[in-house]
């Protein structure tokens, strides 16, 4: 295949990678513009492959078709509450890929007498960043599947050993840069690689578990830029494309996650983010709960004319959504207007509720986010609140003293009557207790959010 005929698949690949970006900023557009990119990216790896002549096209066809049946089973088997954790790994594993790219690219420049200061410097970036979003992904993933604590983990010195682990990474990219061709510029390799897997460990294990949301983020802006200096390394441009787009994308998503928690860019950078004393701020919160059943519940919903949901990891655990969409039907029928209040960070990952009530067929007009809901909240008549916990804690509203201070929320508290759906008056994952739960306006529904949703359906249809 001629080299125009490959530049030109690369220009249709990149157009298709743009597309389907901006096509995922829309919850309308998100699914074809998931396909344009993949599309796009499968193009880019068949022009590729040809045009390097690595293998032949009977391998090429092998290769795709084993690859795209282990992605449907293990996208057929994820559970929604797992997807998280997935994301994760996607992170890891593409981190991993450009360390190995680099790795073995510095290989072959060196066993040919080839290997410019640009081409070692590119190797070292892939081979840092890479490391680092491989390790930092296994940990997150580790917290999020709650195989270790979700907790920060902190010891004393940890800061500076960051800092000086991350002098030494910078070290190794200029001194192997500088002497690229000398024999000793692999060991510097080496050592370069097992700081960056390392820092990679000890940059997310201080960061607790309810901040994942912003770490998945900024680990894939990570793979996005590993990605990038691969596609120098090796001087394809869809990969340089494709990294630029991956990595600028991840960075913006992770300010918009900051700004959602309150918290600074700056802090994730440089880890202890998300550490606090886990004190849950004003010595907890005051008086008893207000218990109700299905049956109670239904009686008040019936004579709703407005309802708000805000589904949370709970409702993901409880694989609710679908017994939510059809809750929110029949109170549609009923005469009352329905809307869906999306936090950005609400479950584990960013968009994860975005991802489930898709998954249940959810109107997307229906989808209503925290600053275009709060100023009508104080005329919503029930707000629900289905296994969300921290964004709609009015600690963060009212409580200096407490972690999440600061904090934009779901002013749910503000609605007419509050149903929080939850198996128990714990703390949600960021430790911290909810005074919501508290509030005369409140009313807790216990038990498995799913067999209350579904208790409330049968008694709409019974009507």
């Amino acid at each position: 295949m001629s080299a125009s005929i490959i530049n030109l698949v690369y220009i249709v690949a990149a157009v298709l990678f743009i597309f389907g970006l901006k096509m995922l900023g829309r919850a309308g557009t998100a699914r074809r513009g998931n396909l344009l990119s993949a599309l796009g990216m499968f193009l880019a790896v068949v022009a590729t492959l040809v045009n390097k002549q690595i293998v032949t096209f009977e391998w090429i066809i092998i290769g795709g078709v084993i690859g795209a049946a282990i992605g449907a089973v293990a996208a057929y088997r994820v559970k929604m509450t797992s997807m998280p954790e997935m994301v994760a790994m996607f992170n890891g594993f593409g981190g991993l890929a450009s360390l190995l790219v680099g790795w073995s690219e510095y290989h072959r420049g060196a066993g040919i007498g080839e290997i410019s200061s640009f081409t070692m410097l590119v190797t070292m970036l892939a081979v840092l960043i890479g490391g680092i979003t491989f390790t930092g992904s296994l940990i997150a993933y580790g917290k999020l599947s709650e195989k270790i604590s979700g907790k920060p983990l902190q010891f004393a010195g940890q800061k500076p050993l960051n800092a000086v682990l991350l002098l030494i990474s910078l070290a190794c990219v200029i001194t192997a840069s500088m002497r690229p061709e000398d024999p000793a510029t692999y060991g510097i390799l080496l050592v370069g690689i097992l700081v960056s897997l390392i820092l990679g460990v000890l940059a997310v294990m201080p960061i607790g578990g309810a901040d994942m949301p912003v770490v998945i983020s900024l680990l894939n802006s990570y793979s996005g830029l590993a990605a990038c200096a691969a596609g120098f390394v090796i001087m394809n441009n869809v990969l340089i494309v494709a990294g630029c787009l991956v990595g600028a994308s991840g960075i913006i998503l992770t300010q918009i996650m900051c700004k959602a928690m309150n918290r600074s860019l700056i802090n994730v950078l440089f880890s202890g983010f998300g550490a606090s004393s886990g004190s849950s701020g004003g010595g907890g919160p005051q008086g008893e709960a207000n218990p109700i059943t299905a049956d109670d519940a239904y009686y008040i919903l019936e004579a709703a004319r407005s309802v708000v949901i805000v589904p949370g990891y709970g409702m993901a655990v409880a694989q609710a959504q679908h017994a939510v969409r059809e809750l929110g039907e029949l109170l549609e029928k009923n005469g009352c207007e329905v809307r869906y209040a999306i936090h950005p960070v609400a479950g584990r990952m960013p968009g994860h509720m975005n991802v489930l009530l898709a998954e249940a067929n959810v109107p997307y007009e229906q989808l209503v986010e925290p600053q275009d809901v709060n100023p009508m909240m104080s005329t919503v008549d029930v707000a629900m609140v289905i296994g969300a916990n921290d964004v709609v804690n009015p600690a963060a509203r009212e409580d200096s003293s407490s972690p999440i201070y600061g904090m934009p929320i779901i002013n749910v508290d503000q609605a007419r009557t509050v149903f929080v759906l939850k198996r128990s008056l714990a703390a949600g994952f960021a430790q911290v207790e909810n005074p919501l739960f508290f509030l005369d306006n409140t009313r807790m529904l216990f038990g498995d959010a799913k067999a209350t949703v579904s208790s409330l359906v049968a008694q709409f249809k019974e009507e």
